[in-house]
């Protein structure tokens, strides 16, 4: 268990974006978080508290949460003082990077000195079964995106909110480590053996209740040369009924490849369907989920409304307006 409050690291982000574990947990989980520490060129700001490790400590806090997610997950030497500092004022450090705390010498020793915990989630403890293909009782919904980082996890995490509130049965199964820090549970996917990445994603989508609605966390994109397989594994492992295609319009080019354009929803929508329905043939597109943070309103509503007229289905911003919409489409 990771215990709260948390004292949210944002390190050197280069940007809002790459501080999105912080953020998520930030948005999903207000009430556990403190504050944020950064270093000195820092370009994120979730606009929490800026606290020092002293000053989270006299105010409680029991665990420094690694927000920031640079391109390979890698723990930077510029950050070790900070834990280091972290974990002789007693806090425990948790992180869902690539690079493990408990292969940083530095930390295990510090850790061992003050009697405290590394808790890395980004690790696959289980041993998860080849997938097989076969449908099973109750029912699935998977965001998919042209990109990564578009809002798939937050479109999965405000239809559950919505569901429960309408008294609906519903569960968010969490993919990645930021999903994993928020809820506690899930599967680290891109941490898992290829083979068995598909399998994974069956276990923690089980058979269930005919009304029973699994919101599966996505990742990658089919169109992101670097990240696409995790995608194909979640769209074969979910078999899912429902597709959600998720887009973030203000983007000039796919995530870290300068020299890649986004699709379109159309490319999303004709290429991740056919995929879906090799295992479940009665999967259909219900919605499109556009995150719009970057957009004024007007923007927001004008972009939403034409993107709803051109592909012909319920088209909103779950965060930003409420997923009422996208959950009655899931009727």
């Amino acid at each position: 268990m990771i215990e709260a409050p948390y004292l949210l690291f944002l390190g050197d982000a280069a940007d809002q974006l790459a501080a999105k574990v912080a953020r998520g947990i930030a948005d999903w989980r207000p009430d556990r978080c403190l504050g944020q520490i950064r270093l000195p060129d820092c370009q994120a700001d979730l606009g929490l508290a800026d606290l020092t490790i002293k000053e989270a400590q006299a105010r409680g806090a029991r665990t420094l949460i690694v927000g920031v997610a640079n391109r390979g997950g890698v723990i930077s030497d510029s950050w070790l003082t900070v834990f280091e500092q972290a974990l002789a004022s007693g806090l425990d450090i948790a992180s869902g990077l690539h690079n493990l705390l408990r292969d940083q010498p530095r930390l295990v020793e510090a850790a061992k000195t003050h009697g405290r915990r590394l808790l890395d989630v980004r690790e696959a403890t289980e041993a998860y079964p080849i997938a097989d293909g076969r449908l099973r009782a109750g029912n699935r919904c998977l965001a998919v995106g042209t990109d990564c980082s578009v809002g798939k996890m937050y479109t999965a995490l405000a239809l559950e909110k919505e569901m429960l509130a309408q008294g609906r049965k519903a569960s968010f199964r969490a993919t990645g480590q930021t999903g994993i820090l928020i809820t506690g549970g899930g599967v680290p996917l891109d941490a898992v053996v290829a083979d068995f990445m598909a399998g994974a994603v069956e276990t923690i989508t089980p058979p269930n209740d005919t009304d029973h609605w699994d919101l599966v966390e996505g990742q990658g994109s089919l169109f992101h040369p670097s990240f696409s397989g995790v995608t194909m594994a979640l769209i074969h492992g979910a078999a899912p009924d429902a597709l959600i295609l998720c887009h973030e319009p203000t983007r000039g080019h796919m995530r870290g490849l300068p020299h890649y354009q986004l699709p379109t929803l159309e490319q999303l929508r004709d290429t991740a369907l056919p995929l879906a329905q090799v295992v479940n043939p009665a999967c259909k597109v219900v919605g499109i989920s556009i995150n719009t943070a970057a957009m004024d309103d007007d923007a927001a509503s004008h972009y939403l409304e034409q993107t709803e007229q051109r592909m012909g289905l319920p088209t909103i911003d779950p965060y930003r307006h409420g997923g009422t919409r996208l959950a009655d489409a899931l009727q």
